[in-house]
Order: structure tokens, then sequence, then C-alpha cells
């Protein structure tokens, strides 16, 4: 399907949407990443009341990253393999079937500490299913000549996902309870899954291209590693996503109430709130503004230079001693996040050969998710030595100190 353009020859605004099959994927992701956080919002309040453990809370982190970090690329492997909509069945049972298990051991009152270390690792093991099998399945869906524009509403539907889960899941809460609450949940991973039964991708409908390795675990790892070296483009998105995630990632967003309560305003629930939603809000602007009009075509050069602004917005805001200050900047690191995030995924995946796109993009997905489990040590604890303000600061500069010697690399190898 070739892309519709406009007159003055600019892709047409949201034009992944003109392929109906990535319409039933983007909602079926859409309902299946709020769900995912609605689990999170109960689980996390229902630990806290049992446990009060901070320990189990950096577990809770840890068991969420760290299976993107060992098993993205055999996931990606197993997509290139094997059917991609089965691999994304399998996760949304794994998602179910860890919304099940607490609700039973909640309902029971029988939820012990390694009962909950089980269901977090079990639900990480589900992301690891969802997300690199969908990210192929997105360019089954559109091709090569749309894939920016699924990449930017795929990111566009995980931002309100992120922003209607937490509501969502207070709200269940509330009218239903833990227990049942999650019952509902459980159901809310069976659109994608149902979709998908039928949904005519996959390898059975794909034009016959060359054929798949076989999946060699952690080999595929080094052999992945191997391969992009001879593709520059690539490999330079996968060193941003990695560096990105390693030194800021989304731990900022953990300490975030210890911003809000050094603003000093009193309301705190209400600070900690506008904060997070300036940063969402710039996000979902970036995703309809950049798609809306067609602006920012997927290059190297603008996916650093994107990055540099958001780590300067990042510094400047733990730096910020104003709240509209901090909201503004938030709302900008937001934006040029989703920007870059959003271009660096299209290029990986629109320079990634036919034939081992799913390792690739499995990789991708391992240094973009998975090194977010050390983003807890360089804001996180290093927040605990200094304050969340100064480590803060520090790895958005650390960061920018790596954009540009990065983009060195990038320039010589390209």
């Amino acid at each position: 399907m070739s892309e519709p353009v406009h007159a003055g020859g600019r892709p047409a605004a949201f034009a992944a949407l003109g392929h109906p099959g990535f319409r039933w994927f983007l909602g079926t992701n859409v309902l299946t990443m709020m769900a995912d956080n609605i689990e999170h919002v109960i689980s996390y309040w229902v630990l806290h009341q049992r446990f009060e453990s901070a320990a189990l809370g950096g577990f809770a982190v840890i068991s969420h990253w760290v299976p993107f970090l060992l098993l993205s690329v055999w996931a990606g492997a197993l997509a290139d393999r094997f059917d991609p909509r089965r691999l994304i069945q399998i996760g949304m049972g794994l998602f179910a079937l860890a919304s099940l298990g607490w609700a039973v051991l909640i309902a029971t009152d029988t939820l012990q500490m390694w009962h909950a270390m089980v269901l977090l690792t079990l639900h990480g093991l589900a992301g690891v299913f969802w997300n690199p099998p969908a990210q192929v399945l997105i360019h089954d869906i559109v091709g090569g000549v749309d894939l920016q524009s699924a990449v930017r509403l795929s990111a566009i539907g995980r931002w309100l996902g992120l922003l209607a889960g937490p509501a969502v899941g207070a709200g269940f809460l509330l009218l239903f309870g833990p227990a049942w609450g999650l019952v509902v949940n459980a159901t809310l991973f069976l659109p994608l899954a149902l979709w998908l039964w039928k949904a005519p991708y996959g390898p059975k409908f794909r034009t016959v291209g060359p054929p798949a390795r076989a999946v060699r675990g952690l080999g595929d790892i080094v052999a992945t590693i191997r391969e992009i070296r001879g593709l520059p483009v690539v490999a330079s998105m996968i060193l941003l996503a990695g560096g990105a995630s390693l030194f800021i990632g989304n731990a900022y967003q953990a300490q975030m109430p210890a911003f809000a309560a050094d603003f000093g305003h009193g309301h705190m629930d209400f600070t900690y709130s506008a904060l997070l939603a300036a940063d969402a809000a710039g996000a979902l602007l970036a995703g309809f503004l950049l798609e809306g009009r067609g602006l920012l075509p997927p290059t190297v050069k603008t996916a650093f230079r994107l990055a540099a602004v958001w780590c300067l917005a990042i510094a400047g805001f733990a730096l910020s001693p104003w709240l509209p200050l901090a909201m503004g900047l938030l709302f900008a690191a937001g934006f040029t996040e989703l920007a870059f995030g959003a271009m660096a995924q299209t290029l990986v995946q629109t320079h990634a050969p036919p034939g081992s796109r799913g390792r690739i993009i499995g990789l991708y997905n391992m240094a973009a998710l998975g090194l977010r489990a050390f983003s807890g040590v360089t804001v996180g604890l290093v927040g605990g030595a200094l304050g969340v303000h100064a480590s803060l600061t520090i790895a958005a500069l650390a960061m920018l100190i790596f954009i540009a010697a990065a983009r060195v690399i990038a320039v010589r190898r390209t």
C-alpha cells in the first residue's frame, strides 16, 4: 500500500490509520497498556499495605526490566522464526494469569512475599513476549512506507495507556476492591489476544524472504551485535536508546514524589499529579503534532539533536526552583523523549534486514528497556547520597556527553 500524501508532497496525517489492521492493533494495544498499568496500581497498593517493604518495591522495578535485558533478543529471534501473533498471545495469557494470581491470593488472604516476587517476575516475562514481537508485527501490518506513522501512533497509544491506567486502576479499587478489580482487569487482555487469532499477518502472509535463522539463545545476542556493526544507522540508534535508558530511563518518574515535596506548596498530591501530567502532555502533543503535521522525518542527526534537547530539559527540571518552570521543562522533556524515541525505533526497523528484523528489534528493546534496570542506580541510589536534584542533573549531563561521543562515532561510520 503506497503512502497517501498531501498536495505539498508531505506524508498524510496519521497515515498508518489507513490500514484497518493497524486500527485494530492500536486500539487493543492501548487497552493492553492500560491493563498493564491498572495491575501495577492495584498490586503496588496491596504490597504497600501488606508489607511496607522498600526492598520489595525495588524488586518490583528490577523484575519489570531485567527480563527485557536478558530475553529481548531471544523474543525477537522467536518472532523472526515463528508467528509473532502467537508469541503476543502468550504474553497476554501471562498478563492475565498474573492478574488472576494476585486476585486469588488477595481474596483468600494468603499473599506472602515470595508469592508477590513470583507474580512480579511473571508480569515482567509477559512484557517480553508482548513488546518485541508486537514491533515485528507492526512492520507486517503497515509495511515500511507508513512505519514512522505506525511507530508514532503506537507511542501515543502507550502514553494514553500510561495516563488512563492509574485513573482506571484507582476506580477499580474503589468500585470492586483489589481482588475483583484484578479479575476485571484480566479480561482487558483478551481483546488483543482474540483479534490476533485470525488477523491476516505474520510469516504465512509475508512475501518470500531469506529463511529465518535457528534460535540460539544467548548466542543470538553476540551474533546480532556483530551484525549491526555493518549497519551504522541501526547501531547508532541502539547506542542512543541504550544510553538514554542507562543514564536516565524513567527513574526520575519514580523520584517525582520527592521533587513534588521539595516545591513545598502544601498540596503534594496536586503537585505530584501536575508534574506527571506535564510530562505526559508533552509526549502526547509530540505524537499528535508530529504525526498530524508530518514534521521531522527520521534521520540520525535529528534523533541525536532531539535527545540532546531532552537532556537539557531534564537537567533544567532538576535545577528548577519554581513549579511553573519545572512543569514547562517536563513538558519539553516529554515532547522530545517521544520524538527521538519514535524516530530511533523507526530507523532501526526500516534499516534492519528482513531475515533478522526480530533479533535486531529485540536488541533495541534490550537497550531501550532492559538497561532501565540500572537507571535506578544512576538516579535513585546516587540520589540517596547526593539528593535527587543533583543525581538527576549529573545523569542528564552525563547522557549529554554520551550523546556527543556517540554522534562523533556515528558520523565517522556513516
